[in-house]
């Protein structure tokens, strides 16, 4: 899984592919509503491409992880959400426009801020000693390619094709969700003589980054004030990540099998993790939908 035209020619244009589907969910009218009350896209937004990285440095120091674990787990931290969060907020009745805006936000700061904690990772868990390092000219101009100009082209054709638009994103998520579950079997396939200790190294330190990240994304926004729908969108952006990204970073700007093992082992368990907290998104819903019944039974409107 380190080269070859599969992953090296496959791997971006996969990419491209997904990023497309982002755009073609967007319109103006998202961009407009999440920025009149904007709280919730800041917050979003700095968890996403600050906090997060910074949990998984605390992560691979406290667990002890071996460095190209560590500079996997950073790596994965620091990409954003991809299409699949968006899902998962829809799924947890949560604000999907919210959702949408802050997975283009992180994705095109990610365009700058992803070298730059790849790097730091590499210096810091590698040293000088080892000529590991991300190329951050490459790599800006990589991202920039299948970022920036896919989401272009999907808003583009939302905008002039908004039936074609609406029918092709099912099936773009789809093709993601393939996408990602065939280089998760082809790195373990490949990885097979290790893959069970490199699981047991990695696997802790994955699953405590998701859990922390929708637990950051709860509580941040609580305490800030915004409502339950609001908090489901940045927990869920937080806690599922575009795996497809830091596995592109890792296998063919990095390639290293052994540091696409967190964004592979991340891709699986985001899944179970985030079926939950669509669970408890629609046990919030139907809570709050009960309280207002019970409200306007006992405070009946008054006419005139």
């Amino acid at each position: 899984m380190e080269s070859g035209p599969l992953i090296s020619i496959g791997l971006p244009l996969s990419l491209f592919i997904i990023m497309v589907g982002i755009g073609m969910t967007l319109t103006a009218r998202d961009f407009h509503q999440v920025t009149v009350k904007p709280r919730g896209l800041i917050l979003g937004t700095i968890a996403q491409i600050l906090i997060m990285p910074l949990a998984a440095f605390a992560l691979a120091w406290a667990l002890q992880l071996p460095p190209a674990m560590a500079v996997g787990l950073v790596i994965i931290a620091a990409c954003p959400g991809g299409t699949t969060s968006n899902l998962f907020t829809l799924l947890a009745k949560g604000n999907v426009a919210l959702s949408i805006v802050l997975t283009v936000s992180a994705s095109l700061i990610t365009i700058m801020s992803l070298p730059l904690f790849a790097n730091l990772a590499l210096n810091f868990y590698f040293g000088t000693q080892q000529q590991i390092a991300l190329p951050l000219g490459k790599t800006v101009l990589m991202l920039s390619a299948i970022v920036l100009l896919p989401v272009s082209i999907g808003m583009g054709i939302k905008a002039q094709r908004p039936a074609l638009a609406a029918r092709a994103e099912g099936v773009v998520s789809i093709f993601g969700g393939v996408v990602l579950a065939a280089l998760i079997v082809g790195i373990v396939y490949g990885m097979r003589d290790r893959f069970v200790d490199l699981l047991f190294q990695a696997g802790p330190a994955t699953i405590a980054l998701n859990v922390l990240g929708i637990a950051i994304g709860l509580l941040s926004t609580r305490a800030a004030g915004l409502g339950n729908r609001e908090r489901l969108a940045v927990a869920t952006e937080l806690g599922i990540k575009n795996g497809t990204l830091g596995l592109m970073v890792t296998l063919t700007l990095l390639h290293s099998s052994d540091m696409s093992v967190p964004s592979a082992i991340y891709g699986v368990i985001m899944f179970p993790l985030g079926f939950l907290l669509a669970a408890y998104g629609r046990r919030l819903a139907k809570a709050h939908a009960r309280t207002a019944t019970e409200e306007r039974a006992s405070h009946p409107a008054e006419v005139g």
